[in-house]
């Protein structure tokens, strides 16, 4: 007869168990514990190579002999690859073994030194971004040297490096450098040497699609031409901005984008000098070459020094780039008055998206040419003339001749707006993301009528600088927030509207519905100054609704010093910019107690 313990042992699933149990319970553990080793191994490379050899039967001798091999060549990449991530760590960086990010990170040649050595542990690396670093300047050749051992890099950024000619040279090199390395089958060394002076060999980056060089000035020359000469077919974007280039420099990049059959992207903005040349021979290679680049989706020549009879040159070539779909010839200010010698040619590239003319001194008679054309553009989302003085009279026939439904950008800050132009463009703003009449001083007293036809679920941005705002067009826009108008806006810019009244800011805030908004610029003119502390409670109360709000600009207003020091404090909590004039005042009593408490301590 069994005891009462025992028989309370099976009924309540107790402390005595039977030893079959024990037994049975020791061989589930023994299970449990393979399948996470083996769902462990899985994970692993190393894990999955022994998990796998060791479950093969029969190996023969050489694969045996391999296995050890294998094994240690996967150690040494896990090895590398925390080499690689503790490197990064440094740097404040995390790791990733297809992209390799080190923009602004104060990089010096002796990190560009061990970012060398470590790329053969990054053998799927695709993307390179070590721009605004100004401190590896005259040394990249440390990095060029070891591009071949990534070979699959398909985006190249070195922008803000102060990259001089030698830099350039290196970058150039590593094509060479890569012909002397890379399997050349069958080929005599007389033939090897044929292929690296004529540049037919692969480059060590031959699936490099996007090389970015901008912002260095000393790039442009004899070096940048070598190196135009040098890229690969399958490059889609060239990106040179402000890279000092002349007339010489862009016949060069002429004949290279004439073999650049999949170039989507040509960007050579603020670079003045590129077209000033007596003959201009230099830019009209450049822009005859545009013929051949039937994949051109982007063109950027912002800031080029382009003239009227460069215009002829360029929209020469429009009916051989059926896929463009942006241009950019803004701040050319020698455009004026021939504007009507590319109109002529804009009809040819009829999918054309985004226009972009702003600070081009257009003359009315410009404009009018352009207004022809327009009905030609049916695909247009975006339209840029702003800063253009003379454009206000205008504006009433160009937005007639604009397709509004899809209109998502008309920017039209700095153009003298009148009555009939502002009325005319309160048409345009029931379909705008972004409306910008900034510097107009003709809103001022009527911006309702632009906040009528605003679209809650569209509008993201609104810029009103410098419009000579009234308190009662801030009541305005503090009804339509409160009925939910402003509910998907971003971006709001009231600065330099220093007659608004303190009474029109503390309606706007306590309204409400700004939540999605992520920037807010109150500032006001340089040179003036105002307190703050009458409308200051409401904005401290409207932002707990204000979640998304990431910049807060507040120059020039004066607060006492609890007031600042309770802004700071909630705008820190939630990590928001705060652009504010330091308290004078305020930062020399700091001063002193600083000094006075150092004995103290």
């Amino acid at each position: 007869m069994e005891s009462a313990d025992g028989q309370r042992g099976r009924d309540g699933g107790s402390q005595r168990r039977s030893p079959l149990d024990v037994i049975m319970s020791q061989i589930r553990r023994k299970r449990a514990a393979s399948d996470r080793k083996r769902a462990t191994s899985d994970r692993k490379p190393l894990g999955r190579f022994l998990s796998y050899t060791s479950d093969r039967p029969g190996i023969p001798e050489d694969e045996e002999d391999r296995g050890p091999r294998s094994a240690s060549v996967d150690s040494e990449r896990h090895i590398g690859w925390g080499r690689v991530c503790v490197f990064l760590q440094q740097l404040g960086k995390k790791g990733d073994s297809r992209s390799l990010s080190l923009t602004h990170c104060d990089l010096t040649a002796t990190d560009l030194l061990e970012l060398a050595s470590l790329l053969q542990f990054l053998p799927q690396l695709e993307e390179v971004d070590v721009s605004w670093n100004e401190l590896i300047g005259g040394c990249l050749t440390a990095l060029t040297s070891h591009l071949q051992q990534v070979g699959g890099v398909r985006t190249l950024r070195l922008c803000s490096c102060r990259l001089n000619a030698e830099d350039v040279a290196a970058l150039g090199g590593a094509a060479r450098l890569s012909v002397t390395t890379s399997p050349m089958m069958h080929c005599s060394s007389s033939e090897l040497l044929l292929c690296v002076c004529a540049g037919e060999a692969l480059g060590c980056v031959p699936l490099l699609e996007v090389l970015d060089l901008s912002w260095n000035g000393g790039v442009g020359g004899v070096a940048l031409q070598s190196l135009l000469g040098k890229l690969q077919p399958p490059l889609k974007e060239l990106h040179l901005v402000a890279c000092q280039l002349t007339a010489a420099d862009a016949a060069a990049l002429g004949g290279s984008v004439a073999v650049l059959p999949r170039l989507c992207v040509l960007d050579v903005s603020c670079n003045p000098q590129l077209a000033q040349e007596v003959d201009g021979d230099g830019f009209r290679a450049l822009a005859a070459s545009l013929s051949h680049a039937a994949s051109l989706t982007a063109l950027r020549l912002q800031a080029c020094g382009l003239t009227a009879d460069d215009l002829d040159a360029l929209g020469g070539s429009f009916r051989y780039l059926p896929s463009l779909r942006e241009l950019d010839l803004s701040c050319n200010k020698h455009l004026s008055g021939g504007l009507s010698r590319l109109t002529f040619h804009l009809a040819h590239v009829s999918h054309l998206e985004i226009l972009d003319l702003h600070l081009c001194c257009l003359t009315p008679a410009d404009l009018r040419a352009l207004v022809q054309v327009l009905p030609s553009l049916t695909a247009l989302t975006e339209l840029d003339v702003s800063s253009n003085k003379e454009a206000g009279d205008v504006v009433p026939p160009l937005v007639s001749a604009l397709p509004l439904t899809q209109m998502r950008r008309l920017p039209l800050n700095g153009c003298s707006l009148n009555d009939a132009s502002f009325s005319a463009l309160a048409l345009a703003v029931p379909f705008l993301r972004a409306v910008d009449v900034s510097w107009c001083k003709v809103v001022g007293g009527r911006l309702s009528l632009l906040l009528d036809a605003l679209q809650p679920s569209i509008i993201l941005e609104l810029r009103l600088s410098s419009c000579e705002l009234t308190t009662d067009d801030l009541r305005h826009l503090a009804a339509a927030s409160g009925r939910g108008r402003l509910s998907s806006l971003r971006v709001l810019d009231l600065s330099y509207n220093g007659s608004t009244g303190d009474v029109g800011r503390s309606a706007l805030f306590a309204a409400g519905g700004l939540g999605s908004l992520e920037d807010l610029d109150l500032s006001l003119r340089p040179s003036t100054s105002a307190p703050c502390s009458a409308w200051l409670p409401a904005l401290l109360r409207a932002l707990p609704g204000m979640s998304a709000l990431a910049r807060l600009a507040l120059q020039r207003w004066t607060a006492g010093s609890q007031e600042r020091r309770q802004l700071s404090s909630k705008l820190r909590k939630r990590s928001v910019l705060l652009e504010w004039d330091p308290d004078e005042k305020e930062a020399a009593g700091s001063t002193e107690g600083q000094e006075e408490g150092q004995p103290e301590e």
